[in-house]
């Protein structure tokens, strides 16, 4: 188990949010053609080919790596999703700290910075059926468990398992926000796509953390 995790660490889980990604993204776009335009597991898909781009080109240290993540999804098209991403990174470079290794509650504060730079950019709140149905409990999640004791991977997993919840119960909401809420009650019974995308974000985390040992 990883008490705490540094830079290679952290690209590991990035490189697992991708390979995630790239294996579920016909899946996003199927959910995606329920309440909109069918695109976003292209888009999600093109956003972390970016990220892992990033990776390849190398960071030095745990904020230049997430800087480098996030201006890299920021310059892919395709409506919301890469100001929304790459805000989230950013936020979290900007939240990372000069510290060359992160412990459980230094990771915890980093997906809040992530958390925090979204809010910037989205009004969503949980039940507005977005991604922040997913994220916003992954990230409580991950504080509790990382403040109770818990160790990184324990920690980003109680994490995944908050988003994965998340995301499910977006079947019984009606959408808010972006083209979706336009259908109002034809969006009940579909997951939203950006909720489960980031929901197999933080699964990816977890598996390319686990990858490392």
């Amino acid at each position: 188990m990883a008490a705490t995790i540094g830079v290679g660490d952290l690209a590991r889980m990035v490189r697992g949010a991708v390979e995630k990604i790239r294996a579920n993204h016909e899946t996003l776009s199927r959910l995606d053609s329920a309440t909109g335009d069918g695109d976003h597991g292209t888009t999600m898909l093109r956003a972390m080919e970016a990220a892992g781009k990033a990776i390849d080109e190398g960071g030095g240290d745990i904020p230049s790596l997430l800087n480098a993540i996030g201006w890299g999804i920021l310059s892919v098209d395709g409506g919301s999703t890469g100001p929304l991403l790459g805000s989230f990174f950013m936020g979290m470079g900007e939240g990372a700290g000069a510290g060359e290794a992160l412990d459980g509650p230094a990771v915890a504060s980093l997906f809040e910075a992530g958390l925090a730079a979204m809010r910037k950019q989205s009004r969503a709140q949980v039940g507005d059926k977005t991604m922040m149905d997913a994220l916003i409990p992954a990230v409580e999640a991950l504080r509790s468990a990382a403040e109770s004791g818990a160790d990184v991977e324990a920690a980003l997993r109680q994490g995944a398992e908050a988003a994965a919840r998340g995301a499910e119960a977006t079947r019984d909401m009606r959408a808010k926000f972006g083209r979706a809420k336009n259908l109002g009650d034809r969006t009940l019974g579909a997951v939203d796509p950006g909720a489960r995308s980031m929901a197999f974000l933080f699964e990816g985390f977890v598996e390319g953390l686990a990858a490392g040992k």
